[in-house]
């Protein structure tokens, strides 16, 4: 907002003071997340500025820990970039399977976390629901208790239920194996941490949701199902797919609950950043942080262009 030209020379100061002290702030949070892209091209196996990077010398930058990331864990890392080498990448490489396992446990938690939470807002903004502070405040407490506490009960709960699976060990029959230690528990841990961001923004696209147009659907002979899939859906789907982001980055990004419920080899991309800062100090993991600032980046400007367009569904001046 630009100052208008009768401020008086308080209004002014107080104006340029406000601007500075949001820059500062702005600069402190961002501060820790910039300064790890620069140092991810660090041609020293060093987690500081050497005196090339600070003297801008070519010789002081590489990309020597994104090729590390490549081939890492490959079978025959120095041969020819052709389509074995690819190849080997794509089966071997240590970072590509944890990226891997990320992607799979990330996207099959953010599907249940995203039916279950819809569901629930949906429940929560209905009128006649009893008891929807209490509820509210029990589905969402994944978010206010510690991360520690709730990987702890996770992990002697997990520990202690055991699902029917199949086995194909000398046949096909069903075991009945512990959550703790297998995917099926980390997907569940972290649905279990992600269904709060969907609850709170489907709750939220829905307090702005005219219940009338779910009447005029009935007049006109559309059952329960068929308005909702028709008239609701559609209109809530930017509250949808914002938690369902907001879920898939917590999922992406955990790694307390991974160390207390997953396996020694079920690894995933923070989990293996862990094990990298504890067992060798290695600048490849900052290029890892590089790519994922690139995507959380990405993703907030999906969530950030899914708001918008909500507001312009909803007749609301973009702000």
């Amino acid at each position: 907002m630009a100052l208008p030209v009768y401020a008086s020379p308080l209004e002014r100061t107080w104006h340029y003071s406000y601007l500075t002290i949001c820059a500062l702030i702005f600069l402190f949070l961002m501060a820790p997340i910039l300064i790890v892209i620069p140092l991810s091209f660090n041609a020293q196996p060093y987690f500081t500025f050497t005196t090339e990077m600070l003297h801008f010398d070519p010789n002081g930058y590489s990309l020597r820990w994104y090729d590390q990331l490549i081939t890492f864990g490959m079978q025959h890392p120095e041969a020819p970039r052709d389509w074995s080498f690819w190849m080997d990448f794509w089966e071997n490489a240590t970072w590509m399977q944890v990226a891997k396992n990320s992607v799979i446990i990330g996207i099959s938690a953010t599907v249940l976390a995203t039916v279950l939470g819809t569901i629930a807002a949906l429940g929560l903004t209905r009128p006649e629901m009893p008891y929807r502070k209490q509820i509210t405040a029990v589905l969402i407490s994944p978010m206010i208790v510690p991360i520690i506490i709730s990987a702890t009960g996770m992990f002697f709960f997990y520990s202690w239920v055991r699902l029917p699976m199949l086995s194909f060990d000398g046949g096909v029959h069903i075991e009945f194996a512990r959550l703790a230690g297998s995917y099926a528990g980390i997907i569940l841990a972290h649905a279990a941490l992600g269904i709060p961001f969907v609850i709170i923004t489907v709750t939220a696209t829905l307090s702005g949701f005219d219940q009338s147009l779910v009447r005029a659907a009935a007049s006109l002979g559309a059952n329960p199902r068929t308005a909702f899939f028709r008239v609701v859906m559609p209109l809530i789907m930017p509250g949808v797919v914002s938690g369902a982001l907001f879920a898939f980055v917590t999922s992406f990004d955990e790694v307390v609950a991974v160390l207390f419920i997953a396996g020694h080899d079920q690894q995933t991309i923070p989990r293996q950043m862990w094990n990298g800062i504890r067992e060798q100090i290695s600048p490849a993991i900052l290029a890892v942080a590089t790519i994922l600032v690139a995507v959380s980046i990405l993703l907030l400007a999906t969530v950030e262009l899914l708001r918008r367009r909500s507001e312009r569904l909803r007749g609301v001046t973009p702000s």
